[in-house]
């Protein structure tokens, strides 16, 4: 028996159209909630019994066979399909904790290569003190890359290295429209694709992006010890690029990329600076050594 039939042969076995609208759809509200209840009392007892409780497996059966009646009751009343529920919910979980996909093509691997983000490259994160304030130069395979950067705040938080994020998120996404002004490689060649996917607008939310996630892992000690990103976070992401190419990316990429940016940028905090690689092929990201007393004595 498919789902879909199942609920047209459990929508025959509904009494409460004998009640008024919002009465009958209570009814499956409050079934779910009473039924989900009875599982965890069935689990309670197996916690106590254990194998003793012998009859554990047929009454969350049951239970489980109530739940999806009273599912498939409130779906029929909204006029969903459960088939469409089931649908809609495995693209969902494929998308937060599937594979990723990797094997698709890089946004610009069409374009000429003067025109398309570095495959690997090589940063130098070097800090300076000027005036008493913090910044930092960047160099992308020996180029500088950008103005020095401070932390633009108060407090010294490191947001001077922030741009361990957008290149985190070229190795990881392959995007990054920050990166290609910064590095002149905007694809000019295409110019719906240079004033949308490469513009000033899509630069912002890269920014905003950066600045959100970076003010909720301050609460989350950057990081370091969680292996996972909220849901809630993900899914704003995803709704602030929901018009620019990068929206194929999944959230389980966009978590690797962000964990991954925040793994190497607390290496370069407790370090002061160092050189990360890059790989946007193979979509790796790491630390590759510390600063030499050359490279900073040369940026002094």
């Amino acid at each position: 028996m498919d789902m879909d039939e199942y609920q047209s042969e459990a929508l025959k076995t509904d009494k409460t159209y004998q009640m008024d609208e919002l009465r009958a759809l209570m009814l499956p509200l409050l079934g779910l909630a009473d039924e989900t209840g009875s599982v965890l009392t069935e689990f309670k007892k197996y916690i106590v019994d254990g194998d003793h409780y012998r009859i554990f497996r047929s009454r969350v059966s049951e239970e489980l066979g109530d739940i999806l009646w009273y599912l498939a009751n409130l779906a029929s009343k909204e006029d969903i399909k459960l088939s469409e529920i089931a649908k809609n919910n495995l693209a969902k979980n494929r998308d937060r904790w599937g594979t990723s996909s990797i094997a698709s093509e890089l946004f610009d691997e069409s374009y000429p290569s003067t025109e398309q983000l570095p495959r690997t490259f090589e940063v130098l994160f070097v800090p300076k003190i000027i005036g008493g304030k913090k910044i930092v130069r960047v160099s992308v395979n020996g180029k500088t890359c950008g103005d020095e950067i401070d932390d633009n705040s108060e407090i010294d938080d490191g947001y001077r290295f922030h741009d361990v994020f957008h290149f985190s998120y070229v190795a990881h996404l392959g995007w990054s429209p920050v990166i290609r002004k910064l590095l002149g490689c905007k694809r000019k060649s295409n110019k719906d694709v240079d004033r949308i996917q490469d513009g000033a607008r899509a630069r912002v939310i890269e920014e905003a992006i950066s600045a959100m996630v970076f003010n909720f892992a301050d609460n989350y000690s950057f990081f370091e010890h969680g292996r996972s990103v909220s849901n809630a976070l993900l899914n704003n992401i995803k709704s602030l690029t929901s018009h620019l190419e990068v929206k194929v990316r999944t959230n389980n990429e966009w978590e690797s990329a962000i964990l991954s940016g925040y793994k190497v940028w607390r290496d370069l905090m407790k370090s002061d600076g160092g050189v990360i690689i890059g790989d946007a092929t193979n979509r790796t990201f790491a630390l590759k050594r510390k600063l030499s007393f050359d490279e900073r004595k040369n940026s002094a």
